[in-house]
This record gives C-alpha cells, structure tokens and sequence, in this order.
C-alpha cells in the first residue's frame, strides 16, 4: 500500500480527526487511545449540558454514536485500502441510566481477523458482529451495543474478476 490512504490512515491521523469531528465533537465523544495496530481503541463520551436527556441523564443517541464508526475504522486501518468496510446492522440494549462519563473499549482478536481474512479471500462478502459494553466511570455496564459490519474485498483485488 503506498496510495495517500496508507500514508495517511495512521492511528494517530484517524485520533485527531474523529476528535475535532463535529458529530463526535458535538456528541461529547472523545477518542481516548488508538493503539499502533488498530487493534485497541478507548473512547469516551463526557456528559455535558447540551448532551442530557429530559431525565438528566446521558442522551441515548450520543451513547449509541460513542460506537458508531469505530469497529468500522479499526477494520479499514488493518484491512487497508483493498477492502470495503460499513456499518451494516446495529441495535443497542440500555441497561441504566448513565449519569456522568461513560467509556468504551473496542478490540479485534487475532481469531476475529483470520476468520474475516478466510471469509473474504476469494472475493466474498462477510459480515462480522461486536459486542460494544458502555461504561460508567465505576465500572457498571450501562449499554450493550452489537453491531454487524460489511466486509469485502474491492473488485480488482478478488480473485478471478476482471476490471473493465
């Protein structure tokens, strides 16, 4: 990969941006940590004024957007830019009300990126599912978030396509 997408899609790179990305900027949602790898990301969703729902409490759309693209992105850092990756499917499960910061932490296992390399290596679409715990700053699970993703290989990377 020598494009200006592996030249730029550092984890770093991809920190800084989702930072002072409006929809998470808005939200209350910071990028913690991106690990080298892309293997490891710790997000953060402060709660603030603007960011309370009716009952005081953290607004449910900012905790569902704190996991939005992020499974997503970690998967186009590792996959690079010979792959399609999407949100396809995702529903979440309130558990308790979060009334201070929440926290969550994403990882991809060795196991989780064999299956999805094995599963798209001839050109098929896969479609690996998350479990996303959100956290309140003692720990407790106050959401679990699932979601499904889109994987496939690009049309000239598949074996045995023609390009036109």
């Amino acid at each position: 990969m020598s494009s200006l997408f592996s030249m730029v899609y550092k984890p770093g790179f991809v920190k800084f941006a989702l930072n002072i990305w409006p929809p998470f900027w808005g939200a209350g949602i910071k990028i913690i940590s991106i690990s080298a790898d892309f293997r490891q990301v710790e997000v953060q969703l402060k709660l603030r004024w603007w960011n309370k729902n009716a009952n005081r409490s953290q607004y449910g759309g900012s905790i569902f957007s704190l996991t939005d693209p992020i499974y997503a992105l970690m998967l186009m850092g590792i996959l690079g830019e010979e792959y399609f990756v999407w949100d396809k499917e995702a529903s979440i499960n309130f558990i308790q009300p979060g009334r201070g910061d929440l926290f969550a932490q994403f990882h991809l296992t060795s196991g989780q990126l064999d299956d999805i390399y094995r599963l798209t290596d001839s050109g098929q679409k896969c479609f690996p599912e998350f479990i996303t715990h959100i956290k309140n700053q003692q720990g407790d699970v106050v959401a679990e978030v699932q979601r499904k993703l889109y994987v496939r290989k690009k049309p000239k990377y598949r074996e045995g396509e023609e390009i036109s």
